[in-house]
């Protein structure tokens, strides 16, 4: 005979199935969310439930932590020891909760760390004094008990919360499928709105913002989310608030005196360290902690000059470190019908004000109870103390007295077993006015719990009176303060690079480098074999280089990202796709707004602004119109359109100046109009411009060069020269008529 074997066998897929779906039902129910009513997850009720059995209320002495995680586990969370304190420790956090439930004695972390707590062997703990707001009311009724894990102890299912505790200090947690991210609240604020709630239960979202301004985080950060989302979050049950740290000037420093919820001043330092070790911020000189016990947070930061404006510095930190950050806002919670759902907030403080009100008619009913059990009792002492002398006749004379009182004065038998156990001095004369007074005192109570029953405005006003009391008793004021403005915004790249001078160097196979300062010799520097110098601009490392082709595209560039002339720096192909063929033949480096003539060789050219050159995409843009063999000529920048002359001379020695207001300004580029005249025949035998100079009238001066030959032409010598735009010009003297190249200064 074979043994039947003690399985089920079911498919891998249908057990797959069920036991995911089990799992994620204990992690939603069981772990993760919190309950509306207590707003507690499992863990953190088991945790206070288990402190108050131990007795430590907020005037007992405390207790080892170990010794409460040890009956948590033991008795009703049978979990790691290490995950349960963890979660007991984050409510002795005053920067973690804003109204902790666990007052921690020893190293229970810092705002710098909050996971630096001491192992629980060597931490003591007893729960606070608002901690009796979900404890006080146990004892009355007022909960439904459940097994624990093993069978042999009862636990609550929840806790009789006397303030809406899910708000209060918020929760977090993930879920399968969900996640909660409920902030803390100020309890003041959230009573206020509870007994709005019960006076009017029509309130309107819009009139409940005039109660619940926004969150109140424990930190007093400020919270500058515009009021229009903080609405659209409780509207909703999902948003996001935005908080800012509080700063003060003190001596010329900036002295950083809160900062958001959950961060650190070690992590602020070290992102602000960061950026200054990338030199990513060129205003700030050091950064030093200075907080201690009396200063819980003072991060001081030194401008490098008093010239610094510390309000856009502080704009720019705001926006790159977690000096300004945001919080996701997701009311997921388990409902009074054991259901998790996101929640408004009309709909949270509603559903707690049912719970509040189910739970203190419980209360009620079972106080009276108690009362009316207690009368029936008095009422057999008063009948045993009337008939004192029969009592005791069939005390003495009955073989079983109990059914002979029942009988002789219609008893229930509790009230005989009563009248049995008493003793003989409760049945002394004093006793009759103690008996008497009780009873009457007793009458009073109950008909005083019978009016509030019968009464659902009793039972309002007597919830609205606890509310008062509660938040009179354990409410304070707000610490995050609500101010209105906008989100932080990082400075431009450029903003926060040093204004220091630089010469860029581009070579002819397209190379380019920059050095530190003007006094730089670009023709002396090494190259890479086969390669020369090319063109040299000087600028500030604040400024945009425009690189053009010869093809007339330009490309640009912030200055302060080329690389060094220490080496022979890098291919300029790197950054641009070039057309096909195509060279690099100029460059120039100036302000936006700074005018500049460019030209070719052919002798066409306009006036434009250096922003025109500007161009964000890797491919360029068409600046000037080239025509075949033609060649971009270094850019001249103009100063003063009215006074400036522009300076054009040929390799055949024809010199021409004319006035910068006789060339069109285009905005758009294009080929120019004509700047000296050069006959088709010259042209044909190879004459073209070598370059182009703008001099300020009455002062600067050019130098040309023709082979070992160099002539310097001031302003007096260049007046003999001008003429109009498009003419022929002036020859120059013999020997400089094979002129090479053209400089000027001021």
């Amino acid at each position: 005979m074979t043994q039947q074997a003690n399985y089920e066998q079911i498919p891998l897929k249908d057990y797959a199935e069920r036991a995911y779906l089990d799992y994620s039902m204990y992690v939603v129910l069981d772990r993760a969310l919190p309950f509306v009513g207590d707003g507690l997850k499992p863990v953190q009720r088991r945790i206070i439930y288990a402190m108050s059995e131990l007795g430590l209320d907020a005037g007992s002495k405390p207790k080892k932590s170990a010794r409460t995680v040890g009956d948590v586990i033991g008795k009703f969370h049978p979990h790691g020891d290490s995950a349960c304190y963890e979660a007991m420790v984050l409510m002795a956090q005053p920067f973690s909760y804003r109204y902790p439930l666990i007052d921690g004695q020893g190293n229970f972390g810092s705002a710098d760390d909050p996971k630096s707590f001491a192992a629980m062997r060597y931490t003591e703990s007893r729960l606070t004094p608002i901690a009796e707001m979900l404890l006080a009311e146990v004892g009355q009724g007022t909960v439904d008990w459940t097994p624990n894990f093993d069978g042999t102890l009862k636990e609550p299912s929840w806790l009789p919360a006397r303030l809406p505790h899910v708000l209060l200090n918020g929760s977090t947690g993930i879920a399968v499928g969900m996640a909660t991210d409920i902030p803390p609240h100020n309890l003041r604020e959230i009573a206020s709105a509870c007994i709005r709630l019960l006076d009017e239960p029509a309130t309107t979202l819009v009139e409940l913002y005039e109660h619940v301004k926004g969150p109140d985080y424990p930190t007093a950060a400020e919270i500058i989310t515009p009021p229009s989302e903080i609405a659209a979050m409780y509207a909703t049950g999902n948003g996001s608030v935005r908080c800012r740290a509080v700063y003060t000037k003190e001596d010329g420093n900036v002295v950083v005196t809160a900062l958001p919820h959950q961060v650190s001043p070690s992590k602020i330092l070290e992102q602000i360290a960061a950026q200054m070790r990338a030199k990513k911020l060129p205003m700030l000189e050091d950064i030093r902690d200075e907080s201690d016990h009396e200063n819980p947070t003072r991060i001081v930061l030194i401008p490098r000059s008093n010239r610094i404006d510390l309000d856009e510095m502080m704009q720019h930190l705001n926006a790159t470190t977690d000096l300004e950050k945001s919080f996701r806002i997701n009311l997921n919670m388990i409902g009074l019908d054991g259901k998790p759902q996101v929640k408004n907030l009309k709909q949270i403080l509603a559903e707690w004000l049912r719970f509040r009100q189910d739970t203190v008619t419980r209360r009620l009913e079972h106080r009276l109870a108690k009362v009316e059990r207690r009368l029936h009792l008095l009422e057999a002492l008063r009948i045993a103390f009337l008939n004192l002398d029969e009592v005791i006749r069939i005390v003495r004379h009955e073989d079983e007295p109990k059914p002979v009182l029942i009988t002789r004065f219609k008893l229930s038998d509790e009230q005989a077993d009563y009248i049995l156990e008493t003793r003989l001095r409760q049945l002394a004369r004093l006793e009759e006015m103690k008996i008497n007074t009780e009873s009457g005192e007793l009458e009073e109570e109950r008909a005083r719990i019978h009016v509030v029953l019968n009464s659902k405005v009793r039972l309002k006003t007597l919830i609205k009176d606890e509310l008062k009391e509660d938040a009179r008793k354990y409410g304070d004021a707000r610490r995050s303060p609500l101010v209105q403005s906008a989100a932080a915004q990082a400075l431009d790249e450029t903003a926060l690079v040093a204004s220091e001078p630089l010469t860029v160097v581009l070579s002819a196979k397209g190379w380019v480098r920059s050095a530190k300062g003007h006094d730089i010799d670009a023709s002396e520097l090494g190259y890479r074999d086969g390669d020369e110098f090319l063109a040299a601009a000087q600028g500030r490392t604040t400024q945009q280089v425009a690189f053009i082709d010869s093809t007339g595209r330009s490309y640009s560039a912030a200055a302060h990202t080329l690389p060094s002339a220490r080496g022979n720096g890098e291919p300029l192909t790197g950054r641009f796709a070039l057309p096909a063929g195509a060279r690099f033949d100029a460059l120039a480096i100036a302000d936006a707004a700074t005018k500049l003539v460019l030209a070719s060789d052919l002798g066409y050219g306009f006036v434009t602004k250096f922003e025109v050159l500007l161009a964000n995409k890797k491919t360029g843009k068409q600046i000037l119109n080239v025509e075949d063999g033609a060649r971009v000529l270094a850019p001249a920048l103009v100063a003063d359109s009215a006074r400036d002359r522009i300076v054009v001379v040929t390799n055949a020695g024809h010199l021409l100046m004319f006035s910068v207001a006789e060339l069109p300004e285009l905005e758009k580029g294009g080929k120019g109009n004509k700047l000296v005249e050069i006959p088709k025949a010259r042209l044909a035998a190879g004459e073209r411009v070598v370059g182009i100079a703008v001099v300020t009238e009455g002062k600067g001066e050019v130098t040309l060069y023709a082979g070992e030959r160099k002539l310097t032409l001031r302003w007096a010598d260049l007046v003999e020269y001008g003429g109009n735009r498009a003419a022929r010009g002036s020859l120059l003297p013999r020997g400089l008529q094979r002129v090479e190249r053209i400089e000027t200064s001021a």
